[in-house]
């Protein structure tokens, strides 16, 4: 089901669309551009995600689209919130980030699927299946890249760069979901740099450990 700008009636009772970009239509095209945000974000700072977006829905009378509605539920915002509040912490203590992003492999990036597939949800299963495939993808890119890149730093004894890389991916995260939010065409046009860089970015990771375990005489292990 298509919609052409905000939803009036919606307006009337004061709850917002969450996709009301400027008179933008509200169209397949604009929930794929969001479920591809929803499935970037996961693979950076997914509780802060689910809890930002169910915050909006329950206290800013935001529309979520499709099935994401069930983020506004209590328990749903009570388990994100702390579960936030533990990963703000816990990503910034050297090795404990990099345990931390090792349990969320398997975590991530089915919920970054899950979310973009939702958004779909008055979409028909056909879309669904394919944005959780795209919203899983781009997930697990971005987990990927943040977890060899926090792993890389570990191996440098001082704290200070964790702490530092850490806060600017919290920076990254927040920019990111406000140029989603309100600048959608930028936006993706930045994620599609950021794609190439997460790209080569695993690849230099990959030759690093690579070289780490090489044998001295030259052979790997």
């Amino acid at each position: 089901m298509d919609f052409v700008g905000p939803d009036l009636a919606a307006l009337a009772e004061g709850v917002r669309p969450l996709l009301d970009w400027r008179g933008l239509p509200l169209d397949v095209a604009s929930l794929a551009a969001l479920a591809a945000g929803l499935g970037w974000a996961s693979g950076l700072r997914l509780y802060a995600l689910v809890f930002i977006l169910g915050a909006l829905a329950r206290f800013a009378g935001v529309q979520l689209p499709g099935g994401l509605g069930v983020l506004a539920h209590p328990l749903v915002l009570g388990i994100s919130g702390v579960l936030l509040t533990v990963e703000f912490f816990a990503d910034k203590l050297p090795w404990l980030d990099s345990v931390w992003d090792a349990v969320h492999t398997f975590i991530r990036i089915p919920a970054g699927a899950a979310l973009a597939a939702a958004a779909m949800g008055d979409q028909g299963a056909a879309l669904q299946l394919a944005m959780g495939l795209l919203g899983g993808t781009l997930a697990a890119g971005t987990h990927l890249a943040k977890a060899g890149t926090r792993a890389a730093i570990n191996t440098s004894p001082e704290p200070v760069s964790n702490v530092v890389t850490s806060f600017g991916e919290d920076a990254l995260f927040a920019g990111g979901m406000w140029t989603l939010l309100h600048q959608p065409l930028i936006f993706l046009g930045a994620l599609g740099v950021f794609c190439v860089l997460a790209v080569l970015s695993i690849v230099l990771l990959w030759r690093f450990v690579r070289r780490i375990f090489r044998r001295p005489d030259g052979a790997e292990a």
